[in-house]
């Protein structure tokens, strides 16, 4: 334990963003530097409560009061190994995760919870920065060779894991780059691309290889992929995304989050779809919708607007979601203080009908009506429907499950069971096993969508099940198994 009245004398405390006008015209992170002595103030928050529930808030199981505590005590190097014992990837998960394990803390059930995820990335930022992170190739090889279909965060889990266990493992990813949404889902004021480019390089010094811009199923056929390979690890992600169907879809300047996001992120001057100078609509309210805000003003968007059907989440925890679980609450990420910043307005419980053309068949507007919900099933509320105006709309409604392509379907073919559970997504068993030997899924592909600790988790688990498959035993460490029930 850090402090034993820690949690008594210390506020929690956050970093502060970088003021709107300010961070909206680059697309630097959001967060300004936290000082270390309040650094050492909201470690010293982490109590002796006895059972750390904010171990089973996070399915990486992440030690967290223990390299609280040696951050209060200044021993950065251990807290760094601490806190690799259980996460691969932590300079990612600081700063993408919605942080279950907050929610889950003791602290939290009558007081403001201890700042977890602030100090993670601060222990991760300052060992890359003194040099502490390091290769750590194999002392051994099997001979064995595994290919890992995905450079998601299940993906690289899994790759280096089976890497660092003396196989040799090839990641195939279809972009021309690593990383997955990683790089091209996630914008640069969420997470700077050196933090991913460093670790890659990283694992490439261990001895996993990266095969980019191969369409795996395509370029590659599933057959060809099991007779190179000892084993296949699918951590393609829940790539199909939830469309909606409504007159109008088919305009020009309606498009998937997922079309709109890349091109942006690759290019960040310019996109070849530009919100500058147009009205924006994001459609669905989810952090994918927060993306889509924070990249429409930074390309100067005249007005943004989002919609979200459902209504807007309390401000604080329900009774119908008690400690720990993982509440919906009201959030005002850094986007949303940029839309508000900006006259933009989120719209709750409201539904699109209808995409309204130009001349020239691009949208121009679109109707929408409130609506009560969702116990009634969404209902129209009459008299409330209206236009708004739309030059780009985003829809950021979600994903489910894996893209049916060439490679699942092909696998699919040679199952000896149902290759697809009942929600769409890769069957597994308790071994993350698919119905195809020597295919194994990890990650949004088998689970659905889902958390980036999660994604991790299993490609973790699925990399230890693997490494049994092709040894006969492991010592990697088993985050946690696939019909595991989380609390988010």
């Amino acid at each position: 334990m850090a402090d034993p009245k820690g949690f008594l004398t210390h506020d929690r405390e956050l970093p502060a963003r970088r003021p709107v006008d300010v961070r909206i015209r680059d697309w630097r992170e959001v967060y300004e530097d936290f000082p270390r002595p309040a650094l050492a103030k909201q470690a010293a928050r982490c109590m002796d409560c006895g059972i750390p529930f904010c171990h089973n808030g996070c399915p990486l199981g992440n030690l967290i009061p223990e390299w609280n505590d040696l951050v209060y005590r200044d021993d950065w190097r251990e807290a760094v190994e601490r806190l690799h014992a259980t996460n691969n990837f932590p300079e990612f998960t600081g700063r993408l995760c919605p942080a279950p394990c907050e929610s889950a803390c003791v602290l939290g059930i009558n007081s403001d919870p201890v700042s977890i995820k602030r100090v993670e990335v601060e222990i991760i930022d300052r060992a890359f920065a003194e040099g502490w992170v390091t290769p750590r190739p194999p002392e051994t090889k099997t001979g064995k060779r595994v290919a890992v279909v995905g450079s998601g965060p299940a993906g690289l889990a899994a790759a280096q894991q089976l890497t660092r266990a003396g196989h040799d493992v090839v990641v195939f990813e279809r972009a021309d780059k690593a990383g997955g949404l990683l790089r091209y889902g996630i914008p640069e004021f969420k997470m700077e691309k050196h933090h991913l480019d460093r670790r890659l390089a990283q694992m490439e010094a261990e001895g996993t290889e990266f095969r980019t811009g191969v369409n795996v199923g395509m370029d590659v056929t599933a057959a060809r992929l099991r007779e190179e390979f000892d084993a296949v690890v699918l951590a393609g992600g829940a790539t199909a995304w939830r469309d909606l169907s409504v007159p109008g879809r088919e305009l020009g300047g309606v498009h998937q989050a997922m079309e709109y996001l890349p091109p942006a992120n690759r290019d960040l001057a310019a996109s070849p779809i530009s919100a500058e100078g147009r009205h924006v609509v994001v459609i669905g309210g989810g952090d994918t919708g927060a993306d889509c805000i924070g990249t429409a003003i930074r390309q100067g968007a005249a007005s943004v607007t989002q919609l979200e059907i459902m209504p807007r989440p309390p401000a604080s925890r329900p009774g119908s979601q008690p400690w720990p679980t993982y509440p919906m609450l009201f959030k005002m990420e850094s986007a949303h203080e940029e839309l508000e910043a900006g006259g933009g307005a989120r719209v709750y419980a409201a539904s699109t009908t209808e995409f309204l053309s130009d001349e020239d068949g691009n949208v121009r507007a679109l109707r929408l009506v409130d609506v009560e919900g969702p116990a009634s099933g969404f209902r129209p509320i009459p008299g409330s429907e209206r236009e708004i105006p739309a030059e780009l709309v985003t829809l950021a409604m979600g994903f489910v499950g894996p893209e049916k392509g060439p490679l699942l379907t092909d696998l699919a073919a040679l199952a000896s069971r149902d290759f697809f559970d009942a929600r769409g997504n890769v069957a597994r068993d308790s071994s993350y096993a698919t119905a195809v030997e020597g295919v194994f899924a990890a990650g949004d592909m088998g689970r659905g969508q889902s958390l980036i600790v999660w994604a991790i988790a299993e490609g973790r688990s699925a990399a230890a099940a693997v490494d049994e498959y092709l040894s006969g035993r492991t010592a990697l460490p088993v985050a946690v198994p696939p019909t595991a029930r989380p609390l988010v």
